[in-house]
This record gives C-alpha cells, sequence and structure tokens, in this order.
C-alpha cells in the first residue's frame, strides 16, 4: 500500500512539474490557460481560480495543459490564444514543460550529495586467482587508499580510476592494513566488460572484489550542486547513446524500455531502501521523462517543437487537416508504446509465473 502512495506521489509530482512549466510559460507570454489538469478520467475535483479551471482526475498516470486557441480548429484570432503568438514565444511554452523536469532532476541529484548517500568503502572483500592483486600481495581487508596518488573514498571512484588504465599497465596503490600504510605496484590486466548499456569495452581490473561495508558520503552545498549538474549532464548523456543504440538496433527494446508497471515495480524496491533510494529514482524519472518528451514524435513536446522549426522555415503554419493527421497518428503511436511497455512488463516481471501456470 505504501508503494502504490509513493507511485502515485512520484509520478503526480513530475507531472505537475512537467506542466506547471508549460503553465507558467503560458502566463507569461499572454495565453490564456483554460484548465490545468493532473490525471485522466472521471474528475473527482474541480475549482475555477480567474481564467483557469483546476481539475484532478480519478486515474493519476498524466496531465494536461489546455491553452486558448492551442489548435488550428479552436484557433479564433484572439490576442490571448497560443497561435496568435510568435513560433518563437510558442516554442518557450512548449520547451518549458521537460525544461523544468530537468531542473526537477537536477535539485534532486543536488540533494542527494548534500544529504549524503551510502556506498561502498574501498575495503578488499575478495581476491581472484591470476589477477595483479593477488599476484601484488594485497589481502582481505586492506582498504585502498590511493590510486597512482590519487585519494580514493568509494568503491565506485575505486573501479573508475582502474578501469580507465589500459592492458600492459600497473598502478601504484597505498594500502591501510591494520594500522599501517603499505603500498604495492599491482599490474592491470585488460578484460572485456559490459556497461550499463550493455556494451562491451575493454577495461583495466586487477581481480578484486567489494567488502560489505558501506559507508555514508556527504558533500558541501556548492560541491553538490556540481555533482548534481555533473550527473544530471552524464545521465543524458547515458540515456541518448542508449536511443541511439535502440534505434540503430544494437539495444533491444524489450531490455530497455519500462512503463508504469515497471516503474511501480521499481519504486516500490526503492521505498524499501529510504528516501535516498526514492529521491534517486525521482531523479532519474524526472529527467528521462525530459528526454521522452523532446523526443521529435507526434503529440510529444519534441514533436511540437520540430513542428515550429518547419513553420519557420515554411513561414506558415500546418493547416487544419494536417494537424488532425499528425495528432492521431502522435496518438496512435503513443497507445501502441503504452500497449507494447505494458506487455513487456508483464513478460519480464511475471512471465516465469504466467509461464508455470500455463504449463500445470
Amino acid at each position: 500500500m505504501i508503494a502504490i502512495v509513493i507511485f502515485i506521489l512520484i509520478l503526480s509530482l513530475l507531472i505537475v512539474a512537467h506542466e506547471f512549466g508549460h503553465f507558467i510559460a503560458a502566463r507569461r507570454n499572454g495565453v490564456r490557460v483554460e484548465q490545468f489538469s493532473l490525471g485522466f478520467g472521471p474528475s473527482i475535483f474541480k475549482k475555477k481560480v480567474g481564467d483557469t479551471e483546476y481539475s484532478l482526475s480519478l486515474i493519476p498516470l498524466g496531465g494536461y495543459v489546455k491553452m486558448a486557441g492551442d489548435s488550428q480548429s479552436d484557433y479564433h484570432g484572439g490576442g490571448d490564444e497560443y497561435f496568435s503568438k510568435a513560433p518563437g514565444r510558442r516554442f518557450q511554452i512548449i520547451f518549458c514543460g521537460p525544461f523544468l523536469n530537468y531542473v526537477l532532476g537536477f535539485l534532486f541529484f543536488w540533494m542527494i550529495f548534500f544529504m549524503g548517500y551510502p556506498t561502498l568503502t574501498t575495503k578488499v572483500g575478495g581476491l581472484v586467482e591470476g589477477y595483479g592483486a593477488k599476484e601484488a600481495g594485497l589481502e582481505v581487508a586492506d582498504k585502498i587508499l590511493e590510486v597512482d596518488g590519487s585519494r580514493v573514498n568509494a568503491w565506485e571512484e575505486l573501479q573508475q580510476a582502474i578501469r580507465e588504465r589500459k592492458d600492459p599497465a600497473a598502478v601504484n596503490l597505498k594500502v591501510l592494513r591494520g594500522n599501517r600504510e603499505m603500498e604495492f605496484n599491482v599490474p592491470v590486466r585488460g578484460k572485456s566488460l559490459k556497461d550499463q548499456l550493455g556494451e562491451k569495452h575493454f577495461m583495466g581490473v586487477i581481480g578484486i572484489s567489494p567488502f560489505d561495508e558501506v559507508i555514508e558520503i556527504r558533500h558541501g552545498f556548492l560541491k553538490s550542486a556540481w555533482l548534481g549538474m555533473k550527473k544530471t549532464v552524464d545521465l543524458t548523456a547515458l540515456t541518448y547513446t542508449g536511443l541511439w543504440r535502440l534505434v540503430s538496433g544494437r539495444m533491444s527494446m524489450r531490455d530497455s524500455m519500462t512503463g508504469p508497471l515497471g516503474i511501480f515495480f521499481i519504486t516500490s524496491k526503492a521505498a524499501k531502501l529510504g528516501i535516498i533510494a526514492v529521491l534517486h529514482l525521482m531523479a532519474v524519472l524526472s529527467i528521462s521523462l525530459a528526454i521522452f518528451n523532446l523526443l521529435p514524435l507526434p503529440i510529444l513536446d519534441g514533436g511540437h517543437l520540430f513542428l515550429l522549426g518547419l513553420e519557420k522555415i515554411r513561414k506558415r503554419a500546418l493547416g487544419v487537416k494536417a494537424e488532425e493527421v499528425v495528432n492521431n497518428l502522435g496518438f496512435s503511436l503513443m497507445i501502441m508504446l503504452a500497449l507494447f511497455v505494458t506487455y513487456n512488463d508483464i513478460l519480464r516481471l511475471y512471465g516465469d509465473k504466467i509461464g508455470r501456470m500455463v504449463v500445470k
């Protein structure tokens, strides 16, 4: 039950942030907003304030901002209508939705680095036969302090420092053993390993595994902001790389996409791990929502931006018929995508159970 509540709260916050971006940009550009809605289906709450009706609907899986004259068929030439504004102003209105999701994701990452997050220490938990660490004389429970003179505080930093070395190579490790500091010259061996997107890369390894010891790392206010920005940029680059691999056929769509069911499953796991895990999930989802919405597909914000660019080149907007065709195509694509990811989530999460039921 708690997971369901957290799931609804997360989705609602991300959707409200996105739609508020459109809302505030529309108001700033003199466009009348007729409706601000969270959710779909039967309305359970409505309140009109000024020109805008605010509503809450039963199904919290989306939302929308309805602007005056935001389609060719609804445009009557009023000065406060969407299509009365220049393409540059309409660009601002559309772009501000995904932009606010980006800002929200960055703020969550900033909070995580500032509040403190759990991570594995650099203590050695195991040694692999035939690799450099064991050959050089490292032992279980040794704590690695430096790699080639650079301080490492977490297992992730240690991995990154060693993976960048090419075979053949060696690293100088400063190690704390008991109360004594020691230095080891450790050979690095190249090994083909998969990255987060399943792509194989040749990386340096020394043959160690982590000790089951966790510490909490906190950073200062400004350092956290810098790390939050870096994390946002890295996640964006990783996502676009994944999309390119998806489009080019180097990554399976089935293994790389998830829908509400999959997000709920991830949320339920994050809720058990604590507030930092939930904040991390919210940051990733918010940035992913921004990136997805900026894809140049009909009905998405990116599709509208693409049409604005086309309008700028053609010196005129699409006609009513063409706009209807594009919107219907976009709506059909979204329905097909929603059905696909839901089917995919069911197979991935419950495929084994379904298979056993069929066999019985």
